[in-house]
C-alpha cells in the first residue's frame, strides 16, 4: 500500500474529511512551532542582552501562550486521528460486510474464513497506528517542513541550503528500509493468517479429533505455527529498531552539521545571536516529521497490510459475461436490460411481483439458464418449472451444480437465460422481499433461538417465531434458550431446523412468494424430518412456491413435483 492510497479515500468517505482537519490543524501546529522558536530565542536573546525583567514580560507571556496554543493544537489531531480511525474502520468493515452479502454464500464457501474474519476484525483495528501515529506525521511533512525550510532560508540562506541537501537522505533511508520492512511485514502477517486459520479449524474440528485420538497432533502443529509467528514478529521487531537507529542517527547528523556551521559563524560574528538561535530551534523541527514517518511506518505495517487485502475484497470483480445487447447477465445490469421488477422504467407501467395471497397460483420458471464457472459449463440451458401449490424436490448427485443454480435465482451467481416468477423477470439486485432461504449450514450466532429465527426483522414476532419453529419441526425447542458462538447448546438437527424456521419466519412475515430450504433434513431423524415435510407442504398448500434441494427418499417421496438436475434440460 502506497502512504496515502487513493483506495482508502474512494471507499471512506472519514479519510477525507480526516486529511481535510489534519491539513488545517497540520499547518496551525507548524505556524506555532515557527512562533515559539521565535518567542524563545528573542527572550534568551534580551535575557543575554541584560534587559530586565519588565521588558521581557510581553515575549516570556506570548511564549507560554504560544506553548498552550500548541499543546491544545497537538491535542486536537491526536482526537481527529483517533475518531477519523474508528470511523474509517467502519466504513470499511461496512463496505465489506455489503460486499461479501453481494457476492453470495457460493463465493464465501471457496474462501478462508479465518482469514476474512481476522482482516475485518484485529486486521482493520491496526489502522489507528496509521491514523493516529503516521498518517499526522506524514501530512506533518507535507506542510511543516517546506514552511520551516523556507523560513530557515529567509533568515539563514546557509542554514537552509545544508538542510535542502541533507533532507533527500533521510527519505532515501526510509524507502531503503522500507523495502525490507515490507517484506517481513508481510511475512509476519501471512503467519498470523496461518495461525488463525490453523486455531480455528483445529476448534472446529476439535469433536472429531477426539473420537479418533488425533487431538495431542494438532498441539504440536498449533505450536509450530505460533512458534514461526513468534520469530516473524521478532524479525519485524529488530527491523523496526534497527531502522529507527538509522533514521535517529540520520537527522541527529544533520542537526549537528548545522548546530557546528552556526557556532562557528556565532564565533566569527558574521551572524546575529538571535537569528543563530531560531534557526537553531527550526531545525529538529524541519527533520522531526520525515523521521517520524519512517519510525511510524513500522506501527501502521499491519493496518497496512489488512487494508490491501479489504481493498481486493472490495475493489475484485465479479465474473460476469455480456448478452447480445451488452448488458450484463447475472449481475447489476444497465438500463438497457429487462425492466428490474418494482421498480418502474420510464415509458413503461411498474411491474410487481405478486404476492403470496393474491389468487391465481404462479410459478417460477427458468428459461434456459447456463452457468459458467471458468471454461467449465456447470448447468446447460437448464428449463425447468416449480409450480406454486405443489412441493418440489429438486434433486441430483452431489457437484451437479443445484445449490448453485439456487445461487443464481438470488443474483449472487451469475448466469444466462431469464428467470421469471409469474411471468415477470426477477430482479438481479439485492431486493429479495419475494424469496425466503434456507442454506446448508445453519449459521448460528450467539442468543436467544428467538433472535435466531427472527434474523433481520426490526421487532421480533413470539407468536411467528412459535409458528415458524413448529412448521420446521422444532416444537420442542424452547425460543428463549440461549446459545452460545455458532450456535452452541444445539445438536446438528436441532441447529438445522432452527435454520429452517428462520427461512419460514421471513416467509410468514414478509409474505414472501417463494421458499427455498438447500438439504435441510441431512441431519435430521425420521420423526423430525417427517414433521418439517409437513410444514413445508402446508405452506405450499399456501399458495406458495416451496423448493427444497435434497436427496433423501422421505422428500422425493412426498414431493409433488421432483426434478432431476442431471437428467434434463427441459422440464
Amino acid at each position: 500500500m502506497r502512504p496515502l492510497d487513493p483506495r482508502l479515500l474512494k471507499h471512506a468517505s472519514a479519510a477525507r474529511w480526516f486529511l481535510v482537519a489534519g491539513a488545517v490543524l497540520g499547518l496551525a501546529q507548524t505556524l506555532t512551532v515557527v512562533a515559539f522558536s521565535w518567542f524563545l530565542s528573542q527572550s534568551i536573546t534580551l535575557a543575554v542582552r541584560g534587559d530586565s525583567l519588565e521588558s521581557l514580560r510581553g515575549t516570556v507571556a506570548a511564549l507560554a501562550g504560544v506553548v498552550v496554543v500548541r499543546a491544545v493544537l497537538v491535542w486536537m489531531l491526536d482526537v481527529a486521528a483517533h475518531r477519523g480511525a474508528a470511523a474509517v474502520k467502519s466504513q470499511l468493515r461496512t463496505a465489506v460486510m455489503h460486499r461479501l452479502a453481494e457476492r453470495g454464500p457460493n463465493w464465501l464457501a471457496g474462501q478462508q474464513d479465518a482469514r476474512i474474519a481476522t482482516t475485518v476484525t484485529s486486521g482493520l483495528d491496526a489502522l489507528d497506528n496509521y491514523f493516529s501515529r503516521y498518517l499526522p506525521q506524514l501530512l506533518l511533512t507535507a506542510i511543516a517542513t517546506p514552511i520551516l525550510v523556507l523560513v530557515m532560508l529567509w533568515q539563514d540562506p546557509a542554514s537552509g541550503i545544508t538542510v535542502i541537501i541533507v533532507l533527500p537522505l533521510i527519505p532515501v533511508f526510509m524507502i531503503l528500509i522500507g523495502q525490507a520492512t515490507q517484506g517481513v511485514q508481510r511475512a509476519q502477517w501471512d503467519a498470523l493468517q496461518r495461525l488463525s486459520a490453523g486455531f480455528l479449524d483445529v476448534v472446529g474440528g476439535l469433536a472429531t479429533l477426539k473420537i479418533y485420538g488425533r487431538e495431542r497432533r494438532q498441539t504440536e502443529r498449533l505450536g509450530s505455527l505460533t512458534e514461526e509467528y513468534r520469530g516473524r514478529t521478532m524479525k519485524v521487531l529488530r527491523v523496526s529498531f534497527l531502522s529507527g537507529f538509522v533514521l535517529e542517527l540520520a537527522g541527529s547528523l544533520s542537526v549537528a552539521l548545522i548546530a557546528v556551521s552556526i557556532g562557528l559563524r556565532l564565533v566569527d560574528g558574521s551572524l546575529l545571536l538571535g537569528v543563530g538561535l531560531f534557526v537553531l530551534l527550526l531545525a529538529p523541527e524541519a527533520f522531526l516529521p520525515v523521521r517520524q514517518v519512517g519510525v511510524h511506518f513500522h506501527a501502521a505495517a499491519d493496518g497496512l497490510a489488512a487494508a490491501e487485502e479489504v481493498f481486493a475484497i472490495l475493489d475484485a470483480d465479479e465474473p460476469s459475461r455480456l448478452d447480445a445487447s451488452g448488458d450484463r447477465v447475472g449481475g447489476v445490469r444497465t438500463a438497457s436490460a429487462l425492466p428490474v421488477v418494482g421498480q418502474p422504467v420510464v415509458g413503461q407501467p411498474a411491474v410487481d411481483l405478486p404476492r403470496a395471497d393474491r389468487p391465481g397460483g404462479g410459478a417460477l420458471s427458468f428459461e434456459g439458464v447456463t452457468i459458467r464457472r471458468g471454461d467449465s459449463t456447470v448447468i446447460d440451458r437448464l428449463s425447468a418449472t416449480f409450480t406454486a401449490g405443489r412441493l418440489s424436490v429438486l434433486r441430483g448427485p452431489s457437484g451437479v451444480g443445484k445449490s448453485t443454480l439456487i445461487g443464481a435465482l438470488q443474483a449472487f451467481v451469475p448466469f444466462d437465460g431469464t428467470i421469471r416468477l409469474d411471468g415477470v423477470t426477477v430482479p438481479t439486485d439485492d431486493r429479495r422481499d419475494w424469496l425466503a432461504w434456507s442454506g446448508q449450514r445453519a449459521g448460528l450466532f450467539s442468543g436467544s433461538i428467538a433472535g435466531n429465527v427472527a434474523l433481520g426483522s426490526s421487532v421480533t414476532d413470539d407468536s411467528l417465531v412459535v409458528t415458524a419453529l413448529r412448521l420446521a419441526g422444532a416444537a420442542d425447542l424452547e425460543p428463549t434458550l440461549r446459545l452460545g458462538v455458532n450456535g452452541a447448546g444445539l445438536s446438528g438437527g436441532q441447529a438445522q431446523r432452527v435454520a429452517a424456521a428462520r427461512a419460514i419466519y421471513r416467509c410468514l412475515a414478509l409474505d414472501c412468494r417463494v421458499l427455498v430450504l438447500d438439504e435441510p433434513s441431512s441431519a435430521l431423524d425420521t420423526d423430525a424430518e417427517n414433521a418439517l415435510i409437513d410444514g413445508l407442504a402446508s405452506l405450499a398448500g399456501q399458495g406458495r412456491i416451496v423448493i427444497v434441494v435434497s436427496h433423501r427418499p422421505a422428500f422425493v417421496a412426498a414431493a409433488d413435483h421432483v426434478v432431476h438436475l442431471n437428467e434434463v434440460a427441459h422440464v
